[in-house]
């Protein structure tokens, strides 16, 4: 049963811990209700002494009774009684006195500091979940923001685009035209006064008769100054009404519309305008004011009214700013204000849209780093709290029994007729079994094992260059143009190297067990998370156990797990439902059929990690014990369901899925690189085969045809002869036939013979890799299908062979003992595929 640091984990954090400190805080009130017996239990016994001591006194003070006879036996049974009460009264007093000192004030100090510890840890996880939340909602903000920004530059460049064509992308001369609107050009302002008619109305005016009604209009409307606010104050303003009321009265017009026509055509021909409202329609209203445009003045031959005060807004070119209508503090408001928004007046919109996207870009990168510098401080500080209030509640069941055991001795230490009550008493505390009820803890409330929620700075342009950890392992490859990514056989490849340096066996074993500090691994994540893995020499200041635990955390880190969720369901179904026959070549043959189902990469990555830890466990002759719990350390690192229930926590499917990929990953993955062989053949010439699609609307139709084509093929299978083993001089076959060189697995798998168990421990101080397989740093790492030793190719690429085997290839076990076997053939016979991690063609 794992423990508190890996038991009550959830997606937001705070859920999980939420359960933990429920049930450490229903603790602190079971301590209250111990300390509420025994502080009770002492009171009682001190009332209960004090009243057995107030009977002799009422005895005594009764006059002519057992004090006048001094040798009657009578008074001598009743002195007896008489001191035996005083001796009760005395023992009560000290059983309260004993509970007291050895149980209510050291237990009621003990208690008081363990709430203390438990306050404290919640205190802190809750202000660190706080800060990691609230910097998550910062990302997500910046995120959104870049996203709008690189929109923006985006449709800007669609617009220029669409708006500077090049002559080639123009219409031609010969195409037929297309009719297009006409709209006369605005008039100016100094060409009103050269128009002979005006229409205005229903009536057409010449210069002379629109310049007496003008003249009129502006010596009798009333006119003032309107304030606008941030805008400031309009002069020579008047309200809409006025003006309708003006034209009835004057002009003889009867209808309100028909005078709201003749105002609309003043604004049309540039005597009025709107002001403090969008557009420029007249309207018979109080609250709508419309300017008298200077031209109006111009054309009437009246002065334009005008304020001392000149706080206005300077034009450009224009000699003095005391010509414009808009008055007040609007200009020195304004005074400073780039009305464009650029740090740079000659920049362009262009130049200013890409300069805010990236830095938008920036602030989000660094508000995701920030963020995953939170998350990682509060997963450790989580894990360490964990342990620590594991520790608390462990001791605290102690104390209990203790507690009890002390009580009970307390009593019985005094009055020995209590004895059998005494007796219940230890028998209850033996009953005690902390270990036993921090395992009900465990079983009945874990919520979830530890799966870190990495979140990752995603570019607009789908790039993943400066990043690893939490990255998709598809896109991860991609960006490394590996089928394995690079962090993998990296760390694989140099724990290959390291594994000769440990002493003895056991401790090559157990470097995939130790419990490492989460704060160590991302020490080490934080040196490789920027998405450039060039050297394994960066982990030369970090223990072999801290690389593999790296692996395991880039593993838990991966937005999906390396067997894919979506096939949670039919794993369950296979370990749950017997096959047919109920042997383990269908079993084998199903998970063939399911795997088969994953990208290439995920398949790719599988097979490198397999092969390492199998050749691990047969040269190190490791036991079963070991391999089941190597086996339940990598269970959700290699499957995890796509949400973690209750139900999921207690299921085995992913440990019994490990197993069976140690015990028979040769058959599994050589079948698996001949479906993808043949797959990679038929798309040959096309576009690239995609990844299972996630869409489970058709699942139930889907997984009936699959169960019937594993009917078919078991059919098949059991009815097919075997066919006969290829002799010595027979035909060898490098690579898989149907396809040329493109079609091979770009990763290793192990040899098809069977493997030699062995120890590390003989090989020599000069080989720095041991024949555990997997690529190379550089990709060119392959294995020998006759005796799995490790060769490899030089920098030139000559095939010179780089590593020998040593003592290791005829190595055999005879009556339990290492005997040196026959030298290997100078030129064994190659079988199986030799296969590498290719760079993609994609």
């Amino acid at each position: 049963m794992p423990g508190f640091a890996d038991s009550f984990w959830s997606s937001d954090y705070a859920a999980g811990l939420g359960v933990l400190f429920g049930k450490l805080q229903q603790g602190v009130m079971e301590n209250r209700q111990i300390l509420t017996i025994a502080r009770l239990r002492a009171e009682a016994e001190e009332t209960y002494g004090q009243r057995l001591s107030d009977i002799a006194p009422s005895a005594d003070r009764v006059v002519g009774g057992f004090s006048r006879d001094d040798g009657a036996t009578v008074r001598k049974a009743y002195d007896g009684m008489r001191a035996e009460m005083q001796d009760a009264a005395r023992s009560h007093q000290r059983i309260a006195q004993n509970i007291r000192d050895l149980v209510v004030n050291p237990f009621s100090l003990w208690c008081d500091a363990h709430e203390g510890r438990v306050q404290n840890s919640q205190d802190e996880l809750q202000s660190r979940i706080k800060a990691h939340d609230r910097q998550a909602d910062a990302v997500r903000k910046l995120r959104s923001n870049y996203f709008n920004k690189c929109r923006l530059v985006e449709d800007l460049e669609e617009e220029n685009k669409l708006g500077f064509q090049t002559p080639e992308t123009s219409p031609k001369p010969n195409q037929p035209t297309i009719p297009e609107i006409k709209v006369q050009p605005l008039r100016e302002e100094g060409d009103l006064d050269e128009e002979k008619y005006y229409e205005i109305g229903d009536d057409v005016y010449q210069p002379e008769q629109l310049k007496k009604i003008l003249s009129h209009m502006l010596s009798t409307i009333k006119m003032g100054e309107t304030k606008v606010p941030i805008l400031g104050t309009y002069l020579n303003t008047s309200a809409g009404s006025d003006i309708v009321e003006y034209l009835q009265r004057s002009m003889g017009i009867s209808s309100v519309s028909y005078a709201e026509r003749i105002g609309q055509d003043l604004i049309v021909n540039g005597f009025l305008r709107l002001i403090g409202n969008v557009g420029s329609t007249f309207a018979n209203s109080s609250r709508m004011f419309y300017q008298w445009r200077p031209q109006a003045f111009k054309f009437a031959g009246l002065p334009e009214k005008k304020l001392n005060r000149t706080f206005s807004i300077p034009i450009a070119g224009s000699d003095g700013a005391s010509d414009s209508p808009v008055v007040g503090t609007v200009s020195e408001y304004l005074a400073n204000w780039n009305v464009l928004g650029n740090r740079d007046p000659n920049e362009t919109p262009s130049m200013r849209l890409q300069r805010e996207a990236r830095e938008a870009d920036d602030k989000y990168k660094a508000g995701v780093r920030k963020l995953d510098d939170l998350r990682c401080e509060l997963e450790e500080a989580i894990c360490l709290h964990l342990k620590f209030l594991e520790r608390c509640e462990l001791d605290r069941l102690k104390a209990v029994k203790t507690v009890i055991l002390d009580f009970s001795g307390s009593i019985g230490n005094v009055i020995p007729s209590l004895q059998s009550t005494v007796d219940r008493m230890v028998l209850f505390q033996e009953t005690v079994q902390p270990a036993g009820d921090l395992r009900y803890l465990l079983e009945n409330y874990r919520t979830g094992s530890f799966a870190p929620r990495v979140v990752v700075y995603e570019n607009y342009y789908n790039r993943v260059d400066e990043q690893t950890f939490g990255v998709d392992l598809e896109a991860r490859a991609r960006a490394d143009k590996k089928r394995v990514p690079v962090i993998v056989t990296t760390i694989l490849t140099y724990l290959d190297h390291h594994y000769p340096d440990l002493e003895g066996d056991e401790a090559r074993r157990g470097v995939w067990l130790v419990d490492v500090p989460l704060a160590q691994i991302h020490k080490l994540r934080a040196k490789l998370n920027d998405g450039k893995v060039n050297s394994p020499d960066v982990f030369d200041d970090f223990d072999v156990p801290t690389v593999a635990a790296l692996l395991k955390l880039y593993l838990l880190e991966l937005p999906d797990s390396l067997v894919s969720a979506h096939v949670y369901e039919i794993i369950r179904t296979i370990y749950t439902t017997p096959t047919a026959d109920g042997s383990e070549a269908s079993r084998v043959a199903v998970l063939q059929q399911t795997l088969s189902q994953l990208r290439l990469t995920n398949i790719a990555t599988l097979d490198a990690c397999m092969n390492h830890f199998t050749r691990l466990i047969d040269l190190t002759s490791a036991d079963e014990e070991y391999v089941a719990s190597l086996s339940a350390s990598l269970a959700p690192c290699i499957l995890r369901p796509r949400t973690e229930t209750s139900l999921t926590l207690e299921e085995k499917h992913a440990s019994r899925l490990v197993r069976d990929l140690f015990t028979h990953k040769d058959p599994i993955f050589s079948e698996l690189k001949r479906m993808s062989t043949l797959s990679h053949s038929v798309s040959v010439g096309g576009s690239r085969p995609r990844a299972v699609s996630t869409d489970e609307s058709n699942r139930k139709a889907l997984m009936e045809e699959r169960n019937r084509a594993l009917v078919e093929k078991a059919t098949a299978s059991r009815s097919r002869a075997t066919s006969p083993a290829p002799g010595p001089r027979g035909h060898r076959r490098d690579r898989s036939s149907g396809g040329g060189p493109d079609t091979r697995f770009p990763i290793q798998t192990s040899p098809t013979t069977d493997r030699h168990r062995g120890s590390l421990g003989g090989i020599e101080s000069r080989l720095k890799r041991s024949s555990l397989d997997v690529p190379g740093f550089d990709g060119a790492a392959v294995a020998d299908g006759t005796n799995g030793a490790l060769q490899g190719k030089d920098a030139d690429g000559d095939g010179s062979d780089k590593r020998d085997s040593g003592s290791r290839i005829g190595t055999k076990f005879i009556g339990g003992k290492r005997v040196p076997g026959s030298p290997p053939p100078e030129s064994p016979p190659s079988r199986g595929v030799t296969l590498e991690d290719k760079p993609m063609d994609d």
